[in-house]
């Protein structure tokens, strides 16, 4: 018998509306109305290797409408990828199978980036594809020289992030890029038409892209576009015309086939329209070996990659770029910019540290790639010799992200999950905000991104409240697998960067400071900022009080620790520039930074909220609960209690 495209489309929609109605949750009418385009693009077009699905040339495959999830666990599994298998397809969204609500990377192979919230597949997707022409303008077509593919709905068309990322794409003139649309008109709520009446493809085609249209329930039509798509210089969306549930009789077309399972009944009314008549989870033979077939036509694409690519001048640097060794040479050359440090302190601000630190390590470490969100100056993130990466120069390893601090750290997730590229981009502190859902995706799916995150307090002065982070530090700390670090000067600064190169399985903030800060640390024959927190000072007098500070406060808190040392209270000063490595060392160790019979007091020029867990109930905490206000640095410290004097005033109150 003769397998159809019908029959291997059928077999998407089979798999998705019976695993969603045996979890009794989920969204089956993406896959069932996306299946004819994700057939095609699988069959056809998309180069990858489920033998080898980390093939360093693969077309990368993005699901930005990860709630239609059921769609690529039926490719993964039809193709013939070790995971998700027939079980873990009928235990969708259970406890312990791979097949989760909505694609995670860490799960499986295949799966390039988590995805779910709306827009973030589709501008991590500009990452890579980012990072595919970088690496093609370093070692040419043998080794890189492959597509990203996205599937996008009318959600991620809407959600604001989507606006900077085709921005972006469209300026640096992305070609390999190519997003297919599920335009079918219909989100949770209903018809599209409720809540939007924009031209998205003018809008598109505004921005740099070229725009194609197809039937998406046409094989042909389908083929034809995305062959376009590929032709074309610039970025492509494809406006794929489809039907959302398609197959289910009575409820294809409409929001009912969104977020639920569609019933038994519709479903067996499903099986009749389609002509699919087979149980639930049954593929038959000849239909699953029509699909194993066609993915195994990549294990002799990725076999000639790999005869070529070992031919190709520069292939073994490459290979260093992909499994991280070409970080390895960070760590003697910030060893030799922090041994000049010593020979020769210097007061800087962080900021300014973080620009001397990047200023080695990019000269040592080949695979890095800058950027800021139109804060270079500020930001201090662009060194010498990085040239522009730019249309005109993918080679280039600094990008011009423009006020797109959203779009820019989901590029830069892209870039890291993409392989081969160290990425890192500056914003102000304050505009986490504006990057949150990016880093929590970040620290989600383990990606080595690094977020130079300057002005990082009330020292940045005149540009008032709006500008100065009060809660952002404590909310970035909450959030699990990032590294937060706040360095008090800049030899910290440069140990937080080998910290930061270091931390492969997830992102790091580091948070710098606007002001000038004097070096306090005098010796470095070890990274003691890899403790999280450090005595950086013994008390002279019996101890009574420890203080720990971060930041620019560790300098105040060591000018209070000499008033009260004066008057015969011992005080230890420990810097704490990372919480999360604090908490890795052992009881003992905490125990000896932390004594219970000292007063311990936080400083920092932020919330308080959160400091208990290190100070305990009778500790004092000495920070801001409000937001700031417009004055030089120097009179806002003094307003809010984070001088010398103040602090020595609020222990001596304390100790009374």
């Amino acid at each position: 018998m003769t397998v159809n495209h019908a029959d291997l489309a059928n077999a998407v929609r089979a798999l998705a509306m019976d695993a969603v109605q045996a979890a009794n949750s989920g969204h089956p009418g993406m896959p069932m109305g996306m299946a004819d385009a994700a057939t095609v693009l699988f069959t056809q077009h998309l180069k990858y290797d489920p033998e080898w699905p980390e093939w360093p040339d693969r077309d990368r495959f993005v699901l930005s409408a990860g709630h239609g999830s059921m769609l690529i666990y039926a490719l993964l599994y039809l193709t013939g990828y070790e995971k998700p298998t027939l079980d873990q397809i009928r235990n969708f969204r259970q406890l312990g199978s791979p097949c989760a609500g909505h694609p995670e990377n860490f799960e499986l192979p295949g799966v390039e980036t988590t995805t779910g919230p709306l827009g973030q597949g589709l501008a991590t997707a500009v990452g890579m594809a980012i990072a595919e022409r970088h690496l093609n303008a370093r070692f040419g077509d043998a080794v890189q020289d492959h597509h990203t593919w996205v599937i996008a709905g009318d959600g991620c068309l809407m959600e604001g992030i989507n606006h900077e990322a085709i921005g972006l794409a469209g300026h640096l003139k992305l070609g390999r890029l190519n997003v297919i649309w599920d335009d079918n008109r219909i989100t949770i709520d209903g018809a599209t038409s409720m809540s939007t009446s924009e031209d998205v493809k003018a809008r598109y085609e505004a921005s740099g892209w070229h725009v194609v249209s197809c039937d998406g329930h046409d094989a042909a039509s389908i083929d034809a576009a995305l062959r376009a798509a590929k032709a074309d210089p610039r970025p492509s969306l494809i406006a794929c015309r489809t039907i959302i549930g398609y197959g289910a009789p009575n409820k294809q077309g409409t929001a009912a086939t969104h977020g639920s399972p569609l019933g038994a009944a519709e479903i067996a009314a499903a099986r009749e329209t389609l002509g699919w008549h087979h149980a639930p989870f049954e593929i038959p033979a000849d239909i699953l070996n029509a699909w194993r077939t066609s993915g195994a036509r990549g294990t002799k694409l990725s076999a000639d990659w790999k005869m070529d690519a070992a031919k190709a001048e520069g292939y073994a640097d490459f290979l260093t770029w992909l499994d991280g060794s070409a970080l390895k040479a960070a760590g003697p050359a910030l060893k030799a910019h922090i041994d000049a440090l010593i020979a020769a302190p210097q007061t800087v601000a962080t900021r300014k540290a973080s620009e001397l630190a990047l200023g080695a390590i990019n000269a040592a470490v080949p695979n890095t790639i800058g950027g800021s969100a139109d804060l270079t100056g500020s930001n201090n993130t662009l060194t010498k010799g990085l040239g522009t990466l730019d249309a005109a120069n993918y080679g280039g390893r600094y990008v011009y992200y423009g006020i797109r601090e959203f779009g820019m750290a989901a590029a830069m997730n892209g870039m890291a999950l993409h392989g081969g590229i160290v990425p890192y981009g500056g914003t102000f502190l304050v505009f986490t905000d504006y990057c949150r859902p990016a880093i929590r995706l970040s620290a989600l799916q383990r990606a080595q991104a690094i977020y130079v995150m300057t002005h990082d307090s009330i020292g940045l002065g005149e540009d008032g409240p709006t500008h100065q982070p009060i809660e952002h530090v404590m909310s970035l700390r909450v959030m699990p697998n990032v590294l937060v670090m706040r360095p008090a000067d800049v030899v910290e600064t440069a140990e937080c960067w080998a910290i930061a190169l270091e931390n492969t399985s997830g992102p790091t903030v580091l948070a710098l400071s606007r002001q000038n800060l004097p070096q306090v640390r005098t010796a470095a024959n070890e990274n003691l900022s890899a403790k999280g927190a450090y005595r950086l000072r013994a008390a002279g007098a019996a101890r009574k009080v420890v203080f720990l500070a971060t930041g620019s406060e560790v300098q105040a808190a060591l000018n209070a620790a000499d008033q009260l040392e004066a008057d015969g209270i011992g005080c230890d000063v420990v810097s704490m520039p990372c919480w999360e490595l604090f908490d890795l060392q052992s009881d003992a160790y905490q125990a000896d930074i932390l004594p219970e019979d000292a007063l311990i007091v936080s400083v920092e020029a932020g919330t308080t909220v959160g400091w208990e867990r290190y100070t305990g109930r009778k500790g004092l905490r000495l920070g801001i609960d409000r937001f700031g206000a417009s004055a030089p640095a120097e009179a806002l410290f003094e307003k809010f209690g984070l001088t010398a004097d103040a602090i020595a005033k609020a222990v001596r109150g304390k100790l009374a």
